[in-house]
């Protein structure tokens, strides 16, 4: 099939949608889709229901026996019928009518597809709780008989926890679904490309402030900024408008899962890593709680996709926390301190005094991020010294200088195990997002921390140098590093363009 001309992107998962649907494989196929929150999940699934003549549904926050009825409507309207003239006793009797091929379609028609996109809100209730059980069904009679249900049902949802957990433990779907596709945001050098942005300054404040979920876009206008000033005013229109829709984006999200009752707690601990508390217990001090009654509001945050806990990868029992969303990070470090500035329309000065918390606790965590995603997606071999494996961050002590290290960037080589007691890296590298450019004391620090991880018993001896700046390098740095074949500098243009 085609690709649909308005898609940008999504080549593999096109690919893989595709390939599900137009599988040759007799019987009932079970598909799972999900991902955050404006990702493109309904743009992707309708389109992909266009191309092969699929039956698509959009659940809504409705009782239970209206929404069973809108589905009917819904698969009538499928059938040239008129609304009403379908009724359904329940969820079974639902999904048998929806997969059974139009009348006159004749043996050789195509299993016919049906997806119901946000599936959590009929999962509240009890009647729309039946579904996977009767999917399950289904899909049981159809490998006793594949030619008594044909067909190809897809599933979707923005909440990650319930979604995640329809093929979990015992779950009535647990070995039954063909497809399981995690939707993600788009990746730096995607995002640029979708907003239009040549510049790579902006391109990087832009992708630090909004990150990769293509929906946004669409809330911010189809906006192409161009110059810091362009972002900056785009900013002020949007994100720290009371009017927009972005302005209580992070409340929105948090609604999303079911689970999340006490806001304010959950905000609260959002805000703390945010704020630089990385650590459970660091988040606990951060909020005045001990740190036992953190443990599920944490897993629930991981779970759903809000925060993401990171491992470090040569130590055991270090993880580390971020933020998912970096419009939910905007919001807890910018609006949340200066609300009141912002609910009374004095968005230019409240950003402006926001500038040392910007460049210190949201350019600063996401110029890292960005050295990481560019060392594992795009950096070539000869960069990083060879093939690599599992690519992170660690914290190297120093016991005779009474000091830690961070690592901004770890790259362990191919088959090599994460928190091993001795495993071969391939690259460390420190990503540094001030305004300054980077000095030849920054090579010499890195050369001192790979010689304290060898010293360790890391084989790192020969590990590549990978300095990275955002404002570049000065002369002296630049003519050292010229000399040196184990040393790489990486500045902007090269995280944009370069491998």
């Amino acid at each position: 099939m085609t690709r649909p001309a308005d898609l940008f992107d999504r080549i593999t998962e096109w690919a893989d949608l595709e390939r599900f649907v137009a599988s040759p494989a007799p019987g009932l196929r079970i598909g799972i889709l999900y991902g955050r929150r404006r990702t493109g999940k309904s743009f992707l699934l309708r389109r992909l229901c266009r191309a092969h003549g699929g039956q698509y549904h959009m659940a809504q926050e409705e009782e239970p026996l209206p929404a069973l009825q809108r589905f009917a409507d819904a698969v009538a309207a499928g059938r040239g019928l008129a609304s009403g003239q379908l009724r359904f006793r329940d969820w079974d009797e639902g999904l048998r009518t929806a997969l059974r091929p139009l009348p006159g379609a004749g043996d050789q028609a195509a299993a016919p597809l049906l997806v119901i996109d946000e599936l959590p809100y009929l999962l509240a209730h009890p009647l729309g709780a039946q579904i996977p059980s009767a999917l399950q069904a289904l899909v049981d009679e159809s490998r006793d008989d594949p030619e008594a249900v044909r067909g190809r049902v897809i599933l979707c949802g923005s909440a990650l926890a319930v979604m995640s957990d329809l093929l979990s433990g015992a779950r009535a779907l647990r070995g039954r679904a063909e497809l399981d596709l995690l939707l993600k945001p788009f990746d730096y050098r995607t995002s640029a490309s979708y907003y239009g942005i040549e510049n790579t300054e902006t391109a990087f404040r832009a992708y630090a402030f909004f990150g990769g979920t293509p929906g946004y876009r669409d809330l911010l206008g189809g906006a192409s900024p161009q110059t810091r000033s362009d972002l900056d005013e785009l900013l002020l229109d949007t994100v720290f408008n009371p009017s927009h829709a972005l302005f209580g984006e992070a409340g929105y999200l948090l609604r999303e899962d079911p689970r999340i009752q006490d806001r304010a707690l959950y905000l609260s601990v959002l805000g703390a890593v945010a704020a630089g508390a990385t650590t459970p217990s660091k988040v606990a001090a951060a909020i005045g709680r001990d740190q036992r009654s953190l443990h599920h509001p944490l897993d629930v945050l991981i779970t759903s996709g809000f925060l993401v806990k990171d491992e470090d990868l040569l130590l055991q029992r270090r993880p580390v926390l971020r933020l998912a969303d970096p419009v939910v990070r905007l919001h807890q470090l910018v609006t949340v301190p200066r609300l009141a500035a912002f609910e009374e329309r004095k968005a230019a000065p409240a950003w402006k005094a926001a500038a040392q918390t910007v460049s210190a606790q949201i350019l600063g965590p996401s110029f890292e991020q960005l050295a990481r995603e560019w060392t594992a997606r795009y950096a070539s071999e000869r960069t990083k010294g060879g093939p690599t494996g599992e690519i992170g961050s660690t914290v190297v002590n120093d016991s005779a200088g009474r000091a830690q290290h961070e690592l901004d960037v770890v790259a362990l080589g191919v088959g090599e195990r994460r928190q091993a007691g001795a495993p071969v890296v391939r690259a460390i590298g420190e990503a540094k997002s001030s305004d300054r450019a980077r000095t030849l004391s920054d090579l010499e620090r890195l050369d001192h921390i790979r010689k304290l991880l060898t010293a360790r018993g890391v084989h790192a001896a020969d590990a590549k140098l990978l300095l990275f700046g955002r404002s570049g390098f000065d002369v002296n740095l630049t003519e050292a590093a010229s000399g040196r074949r184990d040393v790489e500098l990486v500045d902007l243009e090269r995280v944009w363009g370069g491998e």
